[in-house]
């Protein structure tokens, strides 16, 4: 046989070459076989047959954040971007073949809603970007976690499972979600411990997160919420002052809501209650000691014990200051003597004063100053119905009006008076209860009407005219200072003498009192109740008209007995 028998055919060669190339389009564009021929620095180089080899990082074959392992005769999949180079090499890559299988892979596992194993290897705009074995996935800030987490480093470059929730690949969209695969399997795992877990139970949790008001428990897939006011029968005004995230805590499961499958668990509950017995601990009218934990405008809350707190009014703070805020008379945490008011241990409640542990004023003032006892202070404030006046232990005291003086109008005497003088006065009441001293100031002399007030109707008086009116005269009773007033019928018994202008300022004239109101300090006064009295007087000494005498002849002998006596 001839050496051209021996040799193959065309045939044979373009079936030999079918077996290399792929069927359509050569190997440009699509994902070949090949061997790993060496490793030279950061390359691996990779023979994809006809004598074609290229190329790729050794990064490319490492997942993220990790080395990669490949050694010489490994045989890879690779994907073909050209065939040659300039300098005679194929272009290839390995990250893009596995995109290519991992899309494939990706696809199936959309249809049949399977997870998918990832990396978290990089941060962008909204999210994080997820390494889904070769292919790049987006992973939203809201699907990382079933609630929002600070730091999402412990979670990256570590293999875990996602879901795929939507594909896009001709525009190499893939956007997944770790929230959707946690909350999946902690569904699972809240169905089983709520069908475990009863109200009054006693379990062991983790602190999972802090808010202002309590702190998320993890019961071990299934989070309950303790409330700030369950933490302690103490207060407590900031969870984090007593939890930290991370801690272990013995807790008790409160109330259980089917529904919603919301726990509310409690701590204080697994504790003695502070406020059993109360009342007998703390009897009414004991001083005890406690310390200032808050402060509010109505008030100061007072920790008697651990647990234990009352409240002390701002109207039981002090016996002289009024109307200050709280703040001004005590401060947090400060140390403070106190006396039980009202205990209500249904209620919760203990009222507490902090006034009644020092000396009432009032008490100690009307003790020291009984009535009648002269004193001496400034004017503290002057107002429209009297003068209060500063006196010892930070007290107040009063003058009205109408304890100014004897003689002029409250209005009128107030005037001689300035914020800041210091005048004396008569102490005339104390009032313990109402926390009210009456002074007098017109009380430190006699009262002249009460040389008047002693007058009898009927008895004669001399005044001194001070003013002559259309009206009358306007008289001053000699002695006594009181001022009084003649009207004009009573200033003589003849109506024709009946005119004040007969009289001058200066003159003295004799008249009777016909009345006395010692409640509004007048007396009076009249000339012609004298004469018509001293009428009859004379008539019954001297004879009538009847017996033959003119009333002339009378009041003649009745003025020479006068004159004579």
């Amino acid at each position: 046989m001839s050496e051209a028998a021996n040799m193959p055919s065309l045939s044979d060669f373009e079936a030999l070459l079918n077996e290399t190339l792929p069927a359509e389009g050569g190997f440009e564009g699509q994902v070949v076989k090949g061997t790993v021929v060496s490793i030279e620095s950061d390359f691996a180089i990779v023979d994809i047959g006809l004598k074609a080899e290229g190329r790729i990082p050794l990064k490319e074959f490492g997942a993220p954040g990790k080395p990669a392992e490949i050694k010489a005769g490994d045989e890879v999949e690779v994907y073909v971007e050209r065939v040659e180079n300039a300098m005679g090499e194929a272009i290839l890559s390995r990250d893009k073949a596995r995109r290519e299988e991992s899309w494939e892979q990706l696809e199936k596992a959309l249809e049949g809603d399977a997870r998918v194993e990832g990396v978290i290897f990089g941060r962008v705009k909204g999210g994080f970007t997820v390494d889904l074995n070769g292919a790049v996935a987006f992973l939203p800030g809201s699907q990382v976690d079933i609630r929002p987490i600070r730091d999402v480093t412990p979670l990256m470059n570590i293999s875990q499972p996602f879901q795929i929730l939507k594909m896009d690949r001709r525009r190499g969209n893939i956007v997944v979600s770790r929230r959707a695969v946690l909350e999946e399997s902690r569904a699972e795992q809240r169905a089983e411990l709520m069908g475990k877990l009863k109200e009054g139970d006693a379990v062991d949790g983790v602190v999972k997160n802090i808010t202002d008001y309590g702190a998320f428990v993890d019961l071990g897939g299934i989070d309950g919420l303790l409330h700030v006011t369950d933490i302690s029968w103490r207060r407590v005004n900031q969870p984090s002052e007593v939890l930290t995230v991370g801690e272990t805590v013995k807790v008790q499961v409160i109330r259980i809501n089917p529904e919603t499958q919301r726990i509310s668990l409690g701590m204080k509950q697994l504790e003695a209650d502070p406020w059993s017995g109360i009342e007998e601990r703390f009897p009414i009218g004991a001083k005890l000691n406690g310390t200032v934990t808050n402060i509010t405008d109505y008030g100061a809350f007072v920790e008697l014990e651990s647990g234990v707190e009352g409240l002390v009014h701002v109207s039981e703070m002090s016996w002289v200051k009024k109307n200050v805020h709280p703040g001004k008379i005590v401060s947090t945490s400060q140390e403070v003597e106190v006396m039980v008011l009202e205990v209500d241990q249904s209620k919760r409640r203990i009222s507490l004063g902090l006034k009644q542990c020092a000396d009432n004023p009032w008490e100690a003032f009307a003790a020291k100053h009984p009535q009648g006892t002269e004193i001496e202070g400034e004017i503290k404030n002057i107002t429209e119905f009297g003068l209060f006046i500063g006196l010892e232990g930070d007290v107040d005291g009063m003058v009205h009006l109408s304890d100014l003086d004897w003689e002029k109008s409250g209005e009128e005497s107030i005037q001689d008076y300035n914020k800041g003088d210091t005048v004396k006065a008569v102490v005339l009441d104390v009032d313990v209860n109402k926390e009210r001293i009456s002074l007098g100031i017109k009380q430190l002399g006699g009262d002249p009407f009460a040389n008047v007030s002693s007058k009898k109707r009927g008895e004669t008086v001399t005044c001194t005219v001070t003013a002559v009116t259309e009206n009358g005269l306007e008289v001053e009773v000699e002695g006594s200072g009181v001022s009084a007033f003649i009207r004009r019928g009573d200033l003589a018994r003849d109506r024709a003498d009946q005119r004040p202008e007969r009289f001058a300022v200066g003159d003295k004239v004799d008249a009777q009192v016909t009345g006395v109101d010692k409640g509004s300090r007048r007396v009076n006064l009249s000339i012609k109740a004298l004469e018509v009295a001293e009428e009859k007087a004379a008539v019954e000494q001297y004879g009538s008209t009847d017996s033959g005498a003119s009333l002339g002849d009378i009041l003649g002998a009745a003025l020479e007995k006068a004159k004579q006596d």
